[in-house]
């Protein structure tokens, strides 16, 4: 391909494969799609130049492109490990922050760190530390103690300084001394329930781009692209953002939720207020960031199917395929064999179909808030926990088990509110859509630099899901 038209180059080096999107901006169209190998662990050059190799056989010839602009994940994502206070006020602030940073979780501790917390934070090997605790003016005690024993220990990783503002430059300071790397900010926690987690997000993006893609050796391919601008995760929340958002006058699709189904993991995304709609009903807890990520580590389709079955039951999934207990049981050993294993038979896809209904049915259910009964001295009220998602108006699945597999409206409907499970908050009649090329962190990546192109790219993309067409393993899309 050639011309004048402008196009971008939107790429995500990903842990097993580098993927490529190629825009028509005017248009704001696909173009085409590419992948190769991410060759990240010997040189992540090869990978891109197959993965553009394969680009340019789809489309007759690589455009001259206006924007080169990249997400990564390869290597495992950003490895964060988050310290606070208190596991209810500033961890879960500091854990929230990360999150919505684009982080993969591995470790998060509370108080005053213990020889043995010291041991298991060394142990998991961190990009990033978050260190917070206290608000302004509030206890400092705390977090002088654990920058004091952090400072001590063998870890190398940058440490994101987010607590109490008396007690940062002190921190800081001896953290620096001790030969470590303080990135000094705004407290995720300044006052009592009121988070303020953006300056973090800043934070912890600027260590991603600056040290964790020299230590991943992307910087590599460095010439093959003008640069990589954050997580995947984070591109891919931002899409989210876009699309129900819009921009500059152009609707979006308005309060939305994303569930990603990944072998390794469950991420869902929520775009929304999340303030109660029920009458009287009385927040409790943290307030909730209006664009929210949670990361299931125990709900992936490869790596972890068997806590899947913990957590949904042998015999309740066993029903949802059709198969006894025994015969489910072998085909999940399959799975367990061989985590790259792709369902080859309808009984495969049975079992697939069930794993990603309670993969998505147990992740949107913790994301999601939920109310309660409780009783004070006016008399019973309700009280309600986490995010209000039941005015969401549309759920957006993506991810090999949802546009490759069976059913997707059947495993998307686990998102949605259930009559025999009335406390939690989930959606109660969205509208559902399928990423079917994979075009989220694309959009959360084009959005950066030309908004209005993105968002009508994403609005084009997101296919409307309407009844399966049994027999394809696919489902028809309306629109």
């Amino acid at each position: 391909m050639s011309g004048d038209a402008s196009a971008a180059l939107l790429i995500d080096f990903g842990s097993t494969y580098t993927k490529l999107r190629a825009i028509d901006l005017e248009r704001a169209e696909i173009i085409g799609s590419g992948q190769g190998p991410s060759t990240v662990t010997t040189d992540i050059t090869v990978g891109m130049e197959a993965a553009l190799a394969d680009l340019e056989g789809r489309i007759g010839g690589l455009p001259d492109f206006t924007y080169r602009l990249a997400t990564s994940s390869a290597a495992g994502g950003l490895r964060m490990v988050t310290v606070g206070l208190v596991k209810e006020l500033t961890a879960e602030a500091a854990r929230v922050a990360a999150l919505g940073a684009g982080a993969r979780l591995i470790g998060t501790y509370a108080y005053r760190l213990t020889a043995s917390d010291i041991a298991g934070i060394e142990g998991h090997s961190p990009d990033i530390i978050l260190l917070a605790g206290g608000t302004d003016g509030g206890n400092d005690e705390v977090i002088r103690h654990n920058a004091r024993v952090l400072a001590e220990c063998g870890i190398t990783c940058p440490v994101v300084v987010a607590g109490n503002r008396e007690a940062t430059d002190g921190i800081s300071a001896r953290l620096d001394s001790a030969g470590k790397t303080a990135v000094p900010t705004e407290n995720v926690m300044p006052e009592f329930n009121v988070l303020n987690i953006e300056p973090a997000r800043a934070a912890i993006r600027r260590i991603f781009i600056d040290r964790i893609v020299h230590a991943k050796g992307i910087d590599r391919a460095a010439e093959m692209f003008d640069e990589i601008l954050m997580p995947t995760p984070e591109a891919v929340m931002e899409g989210a953002r876009l699309l129900a958002d819009g921009t500059g006058g152009q609707n979006g699709l308005g309060p939305l939720l994303v569930v990603d189904i990944g072998g390794a993991t469950t991420d869902v995304h929520s775009v929304a207020a999340g303030e109660p709609t029920l009458e009287g009903a009385i927040q409790r807890g943290l307030p909730e960031p209006y664009v929210k990520r949670t990361v299931e580590g125990d709900l992936g389709m490869r790596h972890n199917a068997l806590s899947i079955v913990e957590a949904a039951g042998l015999d309740t999934l066993a029903s949802e395929a059709g198969l006894t207990r025994d015969r489910f049981r072998e085909n999940l050993a399959m799975i367990s064999g061989d985590v790259e294993r792709l369902p080859e038979t309808d009984e495969e896809r049975a079992v697939d179909r069930a794993l990603a209904r309670a993969a998505t049915l147990i992740a949107v259910r913790r994301h999601s808030g939920r109310t309660e009964t409780v009783y004070t001295v006016m008399g019973p009220a309700v009280a309600q926990h986490g995010k209000d998602l039941s005015g969401v108006g549309a759920v957006i699945g993506t991810g090999g088990a949802l546009v490759h597999g069976i059913d997707p409206a059947g495993i998307l409907a686990k998102a949605c509110a259930d009559p025999n499970d009335p406390e939690s908050l989930r959606p109660r009649a969205p509208r559902l859509y399928l990423d079917r090329e994979y075009l989220l962190y694309a959009c959360g990546l084009l959005g950066t630099v030309e908004p209005k192109a993105a968002l009508t790219l994403g609005l084009a993309h997101m296919h409307p899901v309407a009844e399966e067409e049994h027999g394809n393993g696919r489902s028809s899309v309306a629109g």
